[in-house]
């Protein structure tokens, strides 16, 4: 056992050989096969959600942590069967733009279709467990939010990301299903606010989905894969972008002029180097070769890069400002 792998796969996906890959245990493999280091945005949606819970002061820590293990299962099994799908199509074939920066256990010949379906039915069952407890538990709206994520979970690959619904879906997905949901499951209390006030982040998942889908533009119109950058060109998936991740911090002021934040949230603000920075790359065309100063790991993403490293900043400080205004609310210090 290599821990020191796992702490790779948590930071991005490994260039990994063939004599590398036999040697990882079980645990590696499937943090490296479902793209872990994306899992955080899931975790922060559920953590999102859990906090609006305390502040309503109906938190309840078991379906808390059901609510979050199902859906970061979820998410793992949506990126495996992501790429199973699109190698039994064919997709990745002809050193496709996915298996340019990470290993894809599929295409490298790493493991097998029967493999991948181990891990996929593993990990899908264990999502499903944790919906099933929460039904149980909860009732209500909780079956229909479920069969909402499956159908998520099993159609964003194929069809939604062929027909420019791939984009839409994230948005739909880390905001009104896992936040607002994520809130309803906690709390048996649906509430239009919480998921209003978990856009702004549920917008930067969507800019990192986003970014790949601009990053792969070419590739993806070769493939006759129509992602909402490949219907909108280049140029106007860019200003998109771009538009998108102003309105998360419009939405996060405008949040706290009504009311609904404390002037704590403007924390946010201080993600507004990391979004300068992004913005700056928005807007320029990405260099032929590797920057030397930029991960090796990471290339040849680059627009999703630079989105994913925005959204952390601003997802991790528009955490902490609901940390510690909810901490002041229960605690009386703050109305």
């Amino acid at each position: 056992m290599n821990t020191s792998i796992w702490a790779r796969a948590l930071r991005g996906v490994p260039r990994l050989s063939r004599d590398e890959w036999n040697a990882l245990d079980a645990f590696a493999k499937w943090l490296i096969a479902t793209r872990s280091a994306v899992l955080i945005m899931t975790f922060i949606s559920a953590a999102i959600a859990g906090i609006f819970a305390v502040r309503a002061g109906k938190f309840d820590f078991l379906l808390w942590a059901l609510v979050t293990v199902g859906l970061i299962m979820a998410h793992a099994t949506n990126n495996l069967l992501n790429d199973m799908t699109d190698y039994a199509k064919g997709v990745d074939r002809g050193n496709y733009y996915r298996a340019q920066y990470g290993v894809q256990p599929l295409e490298a010949g790493f493991w097998t279709m029967r493999d991948a379906w181990r891990y996929a039915i593993v990990t899908g069952s264990a999502a499903a467990l944790c919906g099933l407890a929460c039904v149980l538990v909860r009732g209500g709206l909780t079956l229909p939010l479920m069969l909402a994520g499956a159908f998520f979970v099993l159609a964003y690959t194929w069809p939604l990301k062929y027909v420019g619904l791939g984009e839409v879906a994230v948005l739909v997905v880390w905001g009104p299903l896992m936040i607002g949901g994520g809130y309803y499951v906690v709390t048996g209390a649906w509430d239009w606010n919480v998921v209003l006030g978990g856009l702004p982040y549920a917008l930067g998942a969507t800019m990192v989905i986003f970014g790949k889908h601009i990053d792969k533009r070419a590739s993806d119109a070769q493939k006759r894969i129509f992602t909402l950058p490949v219907l909108l060109g280049d140029r106007l998936s860019r200003a998109v972008a771009i538009g998108c991740m102003v309105m998360q911090y419009a939405l996060t002021i405008g949040l706290v002029v009504i009311g609904f934040f404390t002037p704590i949230m403007l924390v946010v603000l201080l993600a507004l180097r990391a979004f300068a920075l992004t913005f700056r790359m928005f807007l320029s065309p990405k260099p032929a070769e590797k920057p030397e100063w930029f991960p090796a790991d990471a290339w040849p993403t680059w627009l999703a890069a630079f989105a994913f490293y925005h959204n952390r900043a601003f997802g991790l400080l528009f955490l902490l400002g609901l940390v510690v205004e909810t901490t002041l609310r229960v605690t009386g210090i703050m109305n």
